[in-house]
């Protein structure tokens, strides 16, 4: 099994990383969230030991890179000692808002600094009135006043802008963003920029880009509910996982939901996911 994993992650059948949701709980309710997220949402966390576990099967089946996401993970007081762990496994990305990022919290996450972890903050806009009307009053500022603190303590930070295509941001505005970031101590090279995929609470107000299986990297992503296949997959609608993008209900071992995954990508042609930018 370890061998078809990495075939199909060197010929580019099969992305290498494979995702986690820690938590879904935030302290945000962002206007398009894929999980309908909140600070009264649901956890369904993973243990730490689930976590790590995941690493450590994905490195044996031959992946080569993780990813966090949620929710918020650092609402979890355990997460820099989860992402050290993981990251001693695998190269490990995690998403997050950035608003944590003060006083003890602040503290603590400067230990990942001598681990290949990455922080990928979201900031969607230049403009703080237009990014704050999505994501929350005082985000725009909050944002901006941690990269700089997590860059100052070694932490590799990349930014991930998510743009709805029906409201395309002028060059002028592109242009500010991107001199945003670079002043902020984060290069081009580390800004990711996606279209809102219609689902979760994005759907529920009708923005973003229609996406199936057939617009979206095959990224193994695994939840407290499940393993998906990609990250944009385990959708929350009405408190309840939307299942169209279900692989299996089974996770462990981690060899289940990664056999039927390979047996679904088929003969797909790599790159064929790539239309609406999400790779």
């Amino acid at each position: 099994m370890s061998a078809a994993v990495a075939d199909a992650v060197a010929d580019g059948r099969l992305p290498g990383r494979v995702w986690l949701y820690s938590n879904y709980h935030c302290n945000l309710a962002c206007t398009y969230c894929l999980t309908d997220s909140s600070p009264s949402s649901p956890r369904r966390d993973l243990t730490a030991d689930r976590m790590v576990g995941v690493a450590e099967q994905a490195a044996t089946l031959g992946f080569t890179g993780l990813g966090v996401t949620g929710g918020e993970p650092f609402l979890r007081p355990d997460m820099v000692d989860v992402l050290v762990r993981m990251s001693e496994i695998l190269p490990t990305v995690v998403l997050s808002n950035a608003t944590l990022f003060h006083g003890d919290r602040l503290h603590r996450v400067a230990a990942l600094a001598d681990h290949p972890v990455s922080i990928q903050v979201s900031l969607d806009r230049a403009d703080p009135a237009g990014n704050d009307a999505e994501r929350g009053d005082d985000n725009h500022a909050a944002v901006v006043a941690a990269i700089p603190r997590l860059v100052e303590r070694g932490i590799r930070v990349r930014i991930g802008s998510t743009l709805d295509p029906e409201d395309p941001v002028s060059e002028e505005d592109q242009a500010a963003l991107c001199a945003l970031h670079r002043s902020l101590g984060v290069s081009d090279d580390d800004h990711v920029v996606r279209p809102i995929v219609r689902r979760g609470r994005a759907a529920a107000a009708e923005v973003g880009v229609q996406a199936t299986a057939a617009d979206l990297p095959p990224e193994l992503t695994i939840t407290a509910d499940g393993a998906w296949w990609s990250p944009f997959g385990p959708t929350i609608r009405d408190g309840v996982p939307d299942t169209d993008l279900l692989v299996s209900r089974t996770t462990e071992p981690l060899a289940t939901p990664a056999t039927i995954l390979l047996r679904l990508i088929g003969g797909r042609p790599p790159g064929d996911d790539a239309r609406l930018g999400i790779r």
